[in-house]
């Protein structure tokens, strides 16, 4: 109704004002006739403003519904410091975002100018979400956790969980896409969008994939019990329970997989070889960094965490202004991490290099070189990056092959982390927990110039809050006299 009332109107005014044409002074009879002409103007007018207020009434209504949906719902930006929030904020953005386009589009403005300015918002986009999506699904692969589990904090409706469960599925996630379309099942209501037919289309469907063939049974014949007359179902069924009896394995679908990597159980905190007998060769001190005069008056507090390879914790080398002031120039600079592989599936996080010249850059080199008394005029420049939902840098070595000459590598830790976001050191089996103001040191090559195998690491997901680190690398040229080479293999 409202598409032929704004059509309708726009023709009658465009066949008035903008299409008629003619000259009336010349003639006083045509002048006489323009009284109805008036009284046809106004009244299209009329229309045209009636029209415009229909759609307005249809924009304030969905608007109303969306601030009632913040209010009942709300985000608190504190909270996206928990990926489900995190997830919600990113789905509800969306959502808005079509509706409000929808809404716009219907608009007689013929320039429409709410809609250019649209245009230049920063509006979540599809790949979001299912980045979003699929980072709470890694999540649950490692730290071994149900949905009930990650969404203990913040729950999801049938709509959000739903979606999860889609993208597992695209994703071939299959147990994970059963277990998320279950949540959502539990959670259905008559506002709810998605249908009961759907999911237990898509549980037996992903139960059918995943294996577990009774369970796809049971599930199919709920939906066909639903809707009897639905011949499609019935085929599925029949085959299903062909294959029960072909399958020789039945998996549970119901228990997630316990079988895990020594990566995933150093996150989940299972494994630690800091023993007693081990941690006597551990200890604390107050270092000059070898008489440097900077920090002859102000030493830092060094602690070692493992001491074969040697890997060690500087405390309070950071204050927490010079890492404001290092996010804030950081922030309109991010973009996604990359490996040697650019964009992959193993690094999920946004980084920047950032300028030597600010005058905080410049004092935080001059302190790593003061701290490791290593020169930095052939170091990597300071490289800052937030790690996103599940964000994480699977088990790599800074250097490999000597191919870019990484002696050493210093991180700094620009903020706790709640839950997850440990730097796990695989082959050692420690992980180290960010801690705001801290950074840890090791070498990356023996003296010998080979790599150091025993430095493979990892950044662990962050399963609650909002990782900030930064890393300086710092290359062997230049380290001549700061750390002599060794002929020895063992070295």
């Amino acid at each position: 109704m409202m598409t032929a009332i704004k059509q309708v109107t726009v023709l009658m005014v465009c066949s008035l004002v903008v299409c008629a044409r003619g000259e009336f002074f010349t003639s006083t009879d045509k002048i006489s006739q323009l009284f109805e002409e008036e009284n046809f103007l106004l009244g299209t007018f009329s229309l045209y403003i009636d029209a415009e207020e229909e759609i307005v009434k249809g924009m304030k209504r969905d608007l109303l519904l969306l601030q009632l949906g913040t209010y009942l719902d709300p985000v608190d930006p504190e909270e996206i410091k928990d990926p489900v929030a995190a997830f919600k904020l990113l789905m509800r953005l969306r959502d808005e975002w079509l509706k409000i386009e929808k809404n716009t589009q219907n608009s007689l403005d013929k320039h429409n100018v709410y809609q250019i300015l649209l245009e230049y918002a920063q509006i979540p986009q599809v790949e979001d979400l299912k980045g979003a999506a699929l980072g709470l699904i890694s999540l649950q692969e490692l730290y071994k956790l149900y949905p009930h589990n990650i969404t203990k904090e913040t729950s999801l409706n049938a709509n959000e969980a739903y979606v999860v469960g889609l993208f597992a599925y695209t994703e071939h996630k299959f147990q994970h896409a059963f277990l998320w379309f279950m949540y959502s099942l539990e959670r259905l209501t008559e506002y709810s969008t998605i249908t009961k037919e759907e999911l237990l289309r898509y549980i037996s469907d992903s139960a059918y994939h995943f294996g577990s063939i009774p369970v796809a049974i049971y599930f199919g014949q709920q939906l066909s019990n639903l809707d009897p007359t639905n011949n499609d179902v019935k085929v599925l069924l029949n085959q299903y329970r062909l294959l029960r009896f072909q399958r020789t394995s039945n998996p549970d679908i119901f228990t997630l997989n316990t079988k895990s990597s020594k990566y995933e159980r150093l996150c989940r905190g299972e494994v630690d070889e800091r023993t007693s007998r081990r941690q006597r060769a551990l200890s604390c001190r107050y270092s000059t960094g070898g008489g440097n005069p900077r920090l002859m008056y102000a030493p830092v507090k060094e602690e070692v965490e493992w001491d074969e390879p040697l890997i060690i914790r500087y405390h309070d080398i950071i204050s927490d202004t010079e890492i404001e002031i290092l996010k804030n120039i950081s922030r309109p600079l991010l973009s996604r991490s990359k490996t040697k592989g650019g964009v992959t599936k193993i690094r999920t996080s946004q980084s920047v290099i950032l300028d030597e010249g600010h005058p905080v850059v410049a004092r935080v080199n001059q302190r790593i070189a003061d701290i490791t008394g290593l020169s930095m005029e052939s170091a990597e420049r300071l490289h800052v990056q937030n790690y996103g939902i599940g964000g994480k840098y699977e088990p790599h070595y800074d250097e490999w092959n000597d191919e870019t000459g990484r002696i050493a590598t210093f991180l700094i830790y620009m903020s706790d982390v709640e839950k997850g976001g440990a730097t796990a050191f695989t082959k050692v089996g420690i992980a180290l927990k960010p801690k705001q103001g801290s950074a840890v040191f090791w070498y990356n090559l023996h003296k010998n110039g080979n790599v150091d195998l025993k430095t493979e690491h990892a950044g662990c997901p962050v399963l609650w809050g909002n990782k900030w680190v930064a890393n300086k690398w710092i290359h062997k040229f230049g380290q001549e006299f700061r750390r002599p080479c060794s002929l020895s293999y063992w070295e």
